[in-house]
């Protein structure tokens, strides 16, 4: 849905010929793109190329749900044990104010990317969900999130907001905002060109070499080579195609359906006049927005991992879980009578510990900013503005260069076959507790084995 737009858009020039830079950027999604904007705004003579393989915003970039939020994948409670109750204040200031400069951001370079916030809710829809819910904020809470920013609605304050069927209450944060994130991306690809940057799509990169005390780091695409005092790697979900990267990120599936245009007098019945985005409290995670143009765009996970981390084209679709989504959606708003027209999906990157990183290198010319998990709107602006303060100015410490997950990276993936049929396991304990808590009142046992599995 979020492409039918760019269907006629024309596609940038392949790199063609030898280049020397200042940075080259693999991949031209959210990350690389916010990257060369942050660099060229912090030092407009630098030489920047993006090199993307298919065309910008090809990746998770361009079909995603459409979350600008302030989550993380990883528990609070991880970046406490590991970093510090302070650590992770830091972080989730950071995170809060990226919703909003993201959109101010997009606003400057006048992207027109449908940016709302409305906040995100999370409903809870039966005892277990409730429980669960209730965990949370009192885990925030003890970490000292105050209701400001996190705060349990029930059904009498849904009332006012928004409401889906059998809701029993909803956590409600305010950090959190929707847009289009094909136009977001296309347009950042036109900001980065104005700023001086050069974007070539169809150039997909074969080999990287790192650099030397002598000799700077090298790209080697299928017609060129690309010279750099930096290499930024931003390919998530398509990391595993770059060499010895299989076992860096595992990539995931998430997939979405969308509804045609909506009438008003149906929204008037369920809310979202403030178009907060919304979830529930299953385990099988799904997410939903209202768009700019009435409709219901919604997706989920379900799809199978593949074994030897493959992604290919027809992953991309998967029928059962289409049909999942187109239920699950039916089951929040049992009026919906609209058809479906549209379904899509593609691959995130999962690290082993749900952590993403950033890194550079500066004695290689190496860097990479990625393992979002599906929270990668957010995040990549803020690993993007990370990475662009440690390039231009390293021994300057930044709110960004200062983040836990910066200069740290996650342990490898297990070998397969224990990858496949660990992550395959996660995903059937998830379906299984869901199917449970929907028919019975209390938490199903497998939740147990779904949190030792996750590490959570």
């Amino acid at each position: 849905m979020w492409w039918s737009e760019f269907a006629g858009a024309s596609v940038r020039a392949p790199l063609r010929g030898d280049l020397d830079v200042d940075v080259a950027i693999i991949g031209g999604g959210y990350t690389g793109l916010w990257t060369a904007r942050e660099l060229l705004r912090r030092d407009p003579h630098l030489h920047v190329v993006v090199l993307e393989a298919e065309v910008c915003g090809f990746g998770a970039s361009g079909r995603n749900g459409g979350w600008v939020s302030a989550l993380f994948p990883a528990p609070a409670t991880t970046i406490v044990a590991r970093h510090g109750r302070d650590a992770f204040q830091r972080q989730r200031r950071v995170l809060q104010d990226a919703v909003v400069s993201l959109g101010v951001a997009a606003a400057a370079d006048s992207i027109e990317c449908d940016y709302r916030r409305g906040g995100t809710l999370t409903f809870a829809r039966s005892s277990a969900q409730v429980a669960r819910a209730q965990r949370e904020l009192a885990s925030a809470a003890e970490l000292g999130v105050d209701e400001e920013d996190l705060r349990w609605l029930g059904p009498e304050d849904l009332a006012g907001v928004a409401t889906v069927h059998g809701a029993r209450g909803a956590t409600f944060s305010p950090h959190c905002a929707r847009i289009h994130p094909a136009r977001l991306v296309r347009g950042l690809a036109d900001v980065v060109e104005r700023l001086g940057a050069r974007v070539h799509e169809g150039t997909r990169v074969t080999r990287v070499v790192a650099g030397t005390s002598s000799r700077r780091a090298r790209v080697i695409t299928r017609g060129a080579t690309v010279r750099a005092r930096y290499v930024v790697r931003a390919t998530e979900g398509f990391t595993v195609a770059m060499t010895r990267q299989r076992r860096t990120l595992a990539p995931l599936y998430s997939l979405m359906i969308a509804t045609a245009p909506l009438s008003d007098s149906w929204w008037r019945d369920y809310g979202f006049a403030q178009s907060p985005t919304f979830g529930d409290e299953r385990h099988l995670l799904v997410y939903g927005q209202r768009t700019a143009d009435n409709r219901l765009a919604f997706g989920g996970r379900g799809s199978p991992y593949h074994f030897g981390s493959t992604v290919e084209p027809r992953f991309d679709a998967n029928p059962a879980v289409f049909a999942h989504l187109a239920t699950s959606l039916r089951e929040l708003f049992p009026t919906l009578d609209t058809e479906i027209t549209h379904q899509w999906g593609g691959p995130l990157g999962m690290p082993r510990d749900r952590l993403p990183s950033v890194i550079v290198d500066h004695a290689t010319g190496l860097a990479t900013a990625g393992g979002y998990t599906g929270d990668g709107v957010t995040l990549s602006y803020v690993c993007a503005n990370a990475l662009a303060d440690l390039i231009v100015t390293p021994a300057t410490p930044t709110p960004y260069s200062e983040l836990p997950f910066v200069n740290r990276a996650s342990r490898r993936w297990e070998l397969e076959p224990l990858r496949w049929a660990g992550i395959n396991a996660g995903i059937a304990l998830a379906t299984y507790a869901d199917h449970y808590e929907g028919r019975h009142e209390g938490e199903s046992r497998a939740t147990t084995w779904l949190s030792r599995l996750m590490g959570v």
